[in-house]
């Protein structure tokens, strides 16, 4: 169920376990609890389970561990004794409330939450109110969920955080409990960068949801554009799947949400259910029966709907007296002035529809407003030839699975809004964009006439794949990843122990023979100001002189520098040399250069004008260009009147945008370096030359590789696992080991020459 890239850990320091913690209990944090809590006349506590597909899916596993489930118990006027009263009922339940005052109810609930964080993570950025309301509250109830967390954790626990609500939850939660092992899904859209970036608190956002150890999308498009926001308001790249915050690993991953499909199904079948369908048929006559349901929201596309509806009776009225429409909306806030006015322009819309094209013994659309029993839902989608899910943005919309799932028939037909969360499963629904009102009801009008074999190869597959992949599935895969943090995953930025170190010199100095690897700048040199600047001081040329003099040792410097200034460094040196990241090969002194790819120089095109842009518009920075590939230093990029000093950063993060997004399909890489943006080929790395250098040396010896970023990383992955690997500084690595400087780095040299 999940797209999660499994884990490729990096090799355990000595006396480190990298085996995942004992599990403890589940801690389950949402903005409700699964517990609907009322106050009956007798002002006597009445608590039901709620029906949500949250608590379907999360209530096993919450029992099962034992676990807790915090969350604010709803719109209740308590005193402090009833409170205690609560608390204690709750706990027999294993649930622990949050009560919110009224204030922080509408600031942070409904003002923040449901103001503006839902609507502008659905797209609908002209919802926003003038006025965005006060951060400071939500984020002090999100403190008060955190702190709700951090007093009842134990070791061994595993914490998950649920969607928009408490997005600065996992932060706080890590800051006070930085081995605790955090878990967050997000059950709404994540919009694209363009969009988010609207946020004033866009950056205090990402970085509370980087507390986490795992966050969980419903589908790739989403956690894209987490990572594409990611980059351009933190400068922070994604590998694949996982990223470093501070000194953890943080994991994204897809897990999309089914339903309690066999609950659905039975639902179903059940006899109740069977004699609403039979009373719904019968009303219907021989009309075909087209239903919607949803809550009502600005989201779920109701008005386009009907328009689609409208135009199919205008464009085919031969279906005039054929169809019956049923649309369900389920009330919702309906304090909120705006939501009010949303249900007036829709039973305007159902009015108009019915007086245009109703006739003395039909009545085209039944609309009902009104909460209706799972049974009732069950029923109308058993009866319905075809559903309706089309919203104009949505996270998942479980509606469409809980459809499907309930069709023990295999019969009925789903259309479906390519802009739900659910459209990347469901590729047998008719796919529709709601914008387009004519194709839509088209494809109604297709729906209708499906023939029955078709109707039935359709919906067979589709509850195939959603009964395989329900609820339970999602839930269990979700915490199995997070289950799976280990230690190394919040740690393994931490600087390895002196007795971790002196174990590496000993294995080097023991050996029959070695193969030292070792990258350049930031590694043996520090950082200059310009590539010209770097040359080697007359102490490292005497420490590289002095290992390579030994008979048992093979030294070679790996850059992603020109051959002309490796040679003009470090030409004197007996050592191997590679130059532009392993693309040019030296092995001996007196070797000639070799290119170890032919490369394409076709792309440095399109490339060069952008960077060149960049230059004129960047004060402080230029172009380098090499063999294989173009890099845009930004080490002396200047501030001006109208940029903060950071504004290098912030350059550089747009022009990595800009040609990621140019370049996507072209085979090439873009790289963050130290204060460089470079482009080069793909398959061009330091990894390159490591069989070559193998091949110098006996099986028995030691293979000793040393760097400081990106590329290094190439060059650790292509070494054999035992290999000691060091990586210099505290960027994210795969090395085992981990010193501070580059002075260590010398210094660790040395002592291989004791």
């Amino acid at each position: 169920m999940s797209t999660l890239v499994p884990d490729a850990q990096p090799p355990a320091q000595p006396g480190a376990s990298s085996e995942p913690p004992p599990i403890g209990r589940l801690i389950l944090v949402a903005n409700r609890l699964p517990i609907t809590v009322r106050l009956d006349d007798d002002g006597h506590f009445v608590a039901e389970p709620s029906s949500g597909g949250l608590a379907t899916g999360l209530w096993g596993p919450h029992q099962r561990s034992g676990g807790l489930w915090i969350g604010w118990p709803g719109e209740l006027q308590l005193s402090d004794g009833q409170k205690r009263d609560l608390d204690e009922r709750l706990a027999n339940l294993r649930a622990l409330p949050v009560y919110l005052t009224q204030d922080e109810i509408n600031e942070y609930y409904e003002n923040m939450a449901n103001g503006v964080l839902w609507p502008l993570f659905h797209y609908l950025i002209d919802q926003l109110p003038d006025d965005l309301g006060d951060w400071n509250v939500f984020r002090s109830v999100n403190q008060k969920f955190a702190q709700a967390v951090i007093d009842n954790y134990r070791p061994g626990d595993l914490i998950w955080v649920q969607d928009y609500h408490l997005v600065l939850v996992p932060a706080m939660l890590r800051r006070a409990l930085p081995d605790a092992r955090i878990g967050f899904f997000l059950h709404v859209p994540f919009p694209s960068s363009e969009v988010f970036t609207v946020l004033p608190w866009r950056a205090e956002i990402l970085e509370g949801l980087l507390g986490a150890d795992l966050i969980g999308f419903h589908t790739p498009g989403y956690m894209r554009h987490f990572t594409t926001s990611l980059r351009r308001v933190l400068g922070i790249d994604v590998e694949v799947d996982r990223l470093w915050q501070d000194d953890r690993q943080v994991r994204v991953g897809v897990f999309p949400m089914g339903v309690d499909a066999a609950r659905w199904a039975g639902c179903g079948d059940s006899d109740d259910v069977t004699k609403q369908v039979s009373d719904l048929r019968q009303e219907a006559g021989d009309r075909k029966i087209i239903v919607g349901i949803d809550r009502l929201d600005y989201t779920k596309g109701i008005p386009r709907r009907l328009l689609a509806i409208d135009r199919l009776f205008t464009d085919h009225p031969e279906l005039c007296e054929r169809v019956r429409v049923i649309q369900v909306t389920v009330p919702s806030r309906e304090h909120v002035e705006q939501y009010a006015e949303f249900k007036r322009r829709i039973d305007e819309m159902v009015g108009r529809i019915n007086s245009a094209h109703a006739t003395a013994g039909w009545m085209p659309i039944h609309h009902l407003y009104r909460s209706i029993s799972q049974a009732e839902v069950c029923a109308l989608y058993r009866a319905a030839d075809v559903m309706l899910v089309t919203p104009v943005r949505d996270g998942m919309n479980l509606v469409a699975k809980e459809f499907v799932a309930s069709r023990t028939d295999d019969d009925g037909v789903l259309i479906l809004s390519e802009f739900a969360g659910a459209a990347t499963e469901l590729g047998e629904a008719l796919h529709i964009n709601p914008y387009d009102v004519e194709r839509f009801a088209n494809r109604i009008s297709q729906a209708l006439a499906m023939p029955e074999a078709e109707r039935h190869a359709r919906m067979e597959a589709l509850r195939s794949r959603v009964l395989m992949h329900d609820v339970h599935r999602w839930a269990e895969a979700f915490i199995a990843a997070l289950g799976k943090t280990t230690p190394e995953d919040r740690g393994s930025r931490r600087l390895s122990p002196p007795a971790a170190i002196d174990a590496v010199v000993e294995q080097v100095r023991r050996a029959p023979e070695r193969l030292l690897i070792l990258d350049y700048d930031g590694t043996l040199v520090t950082f200059a100001p310009t590539p010209d600047e770097a040359a080697p001081d007359p102490e490292l040329l005497d420490l590289l002189q002095a290992l390579a003099a030994r008979d048992d040792t093979r030294v070679h410097v790996i850059s992603g520098r020109t051959r002309a200034s490796l040679d003009r460094w470090l030409g004197g040196v007996p050592i191997g040399l590679h130059a532009e990241h392993g693309l040019w090969s030296r092995i001996t002194p007196d070797s000639p250069w070799r290119i170890l790819r032919p490369v394409t120089q076709q792309w440095k095109e399109a490339v060069r004008p952008i960077m060149e842009h960049f230059v004129v518009t960047t004060r402080g920075t230029f172009i380098e260009e090499k063999t294989g590939s173009l890099a845009w230093h930004y080490r002396l990029a200047t501030a001006d009147f109208t940029h903060e000093n950071d504004f290098g950063e912030f350059q550089a993060k747009e022009l990595r945008m800009l040609l990621g997004e140019m370049l996507s399909n072209a085979p090439v890489q873009v790289l963050a370096g130290q204060k460089v943006v470079e482009v080069r080929p793909q398959g061009v790395h330091k990894g390159m030359v490591v069989p070559l250098l193998l091949a110098t040396v006996e099986d028995d010896a030691v293979v000793f590789a040393m760097g400081d970023d990106r590329t290094d990383e190439d060059l650790f992955a292509a070494l054999p696992d035992e290999a000691p690997t060091v990586h210099v500084g505290r960027g994210m690595s795969l090395a085992r080991y981990r010193i501070r400087s580059v002075d260590d780095a010398r210094e660790l040299l040395r002592r291989f020459l004791s």
